[in-house]
């Protein structure tokens, strides 16, 4: 059945010069309907039939009549602002890795490819993790200012970490790899060719590999193969790769499709690999129609598209539609420690998944939430009445992984109780049952202060979201100029040991240098609601 998806409707996009789209918090933030004021799970729900079942309550014990809630509503206004926020999961980084490449280089990353997200989902959390094939549900936060009245609202997810490689089930993992002109470049194809080699090490006997390439046409390098008595023949078939000259990626993608179908072995890991700089110039260069062709391969055959990006030019863009919309994921690769990360590290362990079509809703209290903004997951943004259908795409999810949404968080004066309720549903990978699973968060657990007080986890994120943020030209209030967040990346990574908040400090550091400072602290804005 080909997958629906639906985009939600009404949400205000602010517009940056050059037609780069942002979110920004203040006093423009428009207010929509509630759902609840209607007496279904989300906004815009279809008209007549069974409604899904209703989302976790914004108020405990909220059981208003029908007078009580036109008298409130005549108090505040007409059209109730929506207090639930609903988004597929995002384990993506790769937009993280692109900025460190471009700051890097020298540059500053165009406004269009930072996802905060990715961002945020590039740290260790240090979440306690479920038993079971689940997730962990766990909410916190803290207050970045004492004299401010809004907070940062924590939602991390995570999944129990990878059995060890023995353990797991088999691999069929397809290799898509561009050997377009552009891949001559040093940092593109000679990295896909080591990476790849060092792959061929680390795999299982048990495991196959086919290698398809693409350049103006597509062509099968090595069908399905089992690693077992094999490997001299994966070797000479990736180091035999050199660059021709056009990108036709849709050709590539639908050939390593067309492989993986070929060589789909029941009971593994059934995957493609796409290794890109993404930089489409023949062919179909629309990643939905792209993903047309192989729709019956994705849905038959639930084969998985995990996309690697590589060049200082990278289409980002197109990869980030690709995996979003191919139930996969993304990430991105500039020297040979990441390419190790990802294909050593992360690859070989991670290739099953533990979550389909994973999505998370969070419902707001009304009664102690005045306004409220998800900081990135634009582009994954579910209709809060698709939440539990479970056709409407959402988010895979694979072992060890933790997905973090953070929310900027206007608290009401005086007010105490239930902040939030966060719930995520997922598919089982293999009977495709559904699940859910819970948390929430009270006013004083989010009322400490965030710097130099809360986990030094909860403040990396911080510091990656702020710094996401301005870079993209975003307003978030309590933001911090690039030298503070520097400062403290620098603080944390000592406290932490964590080479990776080190990086992060120097990524923030050259970013300071090419702006020659960071902006000043923006105030909230009025209103109510989710602002957009």
């Amino acid at each position: 059945m080909e997958r629906r998806t639906r985009t939600r409707q009404g949400v205000l996009a602010l517009f940056l010069a050059g037609g780069i789209l942002i979110t920004g918090c203040g006093a423009g933030g428009t207010v929509s309907e509630t759902s609840a004021d209607r007496g279904v799970a989300g906004s815009g729900g279809p008209a007549g039939g069974e409604q899904p079942p209703a989302a976790p309550s914004a108020v405990p014990g909220q059981e208003e009549d029908a007078a009580g809630r036109a008298e409130d509503g005549a108090a505040r206004e007409s059209a109730a602002p929506d207090y639930l926020s609903t988004f597929a999961l995002d384990v993506d980084t790769a937009g993280y890795g692109y900025a460190r490449r471009t700051l890097g280089d020298g540059q500053l990353p165009a406004a269009g490819t930072v996802r905060p997200e990715e961002f945020v989902n590039s740290f260790r959390q240090g979440y306690e993790r479920p038993k079971d094939n689940g997730f962990s549900v766990n909410v916190d936060g803290a207050r970045p200012g004492a004299a401010s009245d809004w907070s940062l609202v924590r939602v991390g997810l995570a999944t129990k970490a990878a059995s060890d490689a023995g353990d797991r089930p088999p691999a069929a993992l397809t290799f898509v790899v561009d050997i377009s002109g552009s891949m001559s470049e040093p940092g593109r194809l000679d990295l896909v060719k080591t990476s790849l080699g060092v792959l061929a090490d680390e795999l299982r006997d048990d495991d196959s590999v086919s290698l398809v390439t693409f350049s103006g046409e597509a062509e099968t390098r090595l069908p399905m193969t089992r690693l077992q008595g094999n490997r001299t023949k994966v070797r000479d078939a990736i180091e035999e790769m050199e660059p021709a000259d056009s990108t036709n990626v849709a050709a590539g993608v639908q050939q390593g499709y067309e492989e993986a179908v070929e060589g789909h072995r029941k009971g593994a890991t059934n995957r493609v690999v796409l290794l890109s700089d993404a930089l489409a110039n023949t062919g179909e260069t629309d990643a939905d129609a792209i993903l047309e062709r192989i729709g019956d391969a994705r849905e038959e055959y639930g084969i998985t598209l995990f996309g690697v990006g590589v060049g200082s030019d990278y289409g980002d863009a197109l990869m980030e539609r690709l995996t979003n919309k191919g139930d996969g994921n993304t990430t991105y690769i500039a020297d040979e420690t990441q390419a190790r990360k990802v294909f050593v590290d992360q690859l070989p362990a991670h290739v099953e998944l533990r979550a389909r079509d994973a999505k998370a809703q969070v419902a707001f209290d009304r009664e102690t939430v005045k306004q409220f903004r998800l900081i990135g997951y634009e582009n994954r943004k579910v209709a809060d009445d698709d939440f539990r259908d479970d056709s409407v795409d959402g988010g895979e999810v694979g072992p060890g992984h933790t997905v973090t949404a953070l929310y900027a968080v206007r608290l009401r004066e005086g007010a105490s109780g239930r902040v939030a309720t966060a719930t995520v549903r997922w598919l089982d990978p293999k009977t495709r049952t559904a699940h859910e699973e819970t948390g929430s968060v009270e006013t004083g657990a989010i009322d400490g202060k965030l710097w130099d007080g809360a986990a030094p986890r909860l403040q990396v994120t911080a510091v990656a979201a702020y710094f996401a943020d301005t870079l993209r030209g975003g307003d978030l209030p309590g933001t911090p100029s690039l030298g503070q967040l520097a400062s403290r990346a620098r603080k944390l990574a000592s406290s932490t040991e964590d080479s990776s908040v080190e990086k992060l400090a120097t990524a923030i550091e050259q970013a300071d240098r090419i702006r020659n400072g960071g902006g000043d602290e923006p105030p909230g804005g009025e209103g109510e609601g989710e602002l957009g």
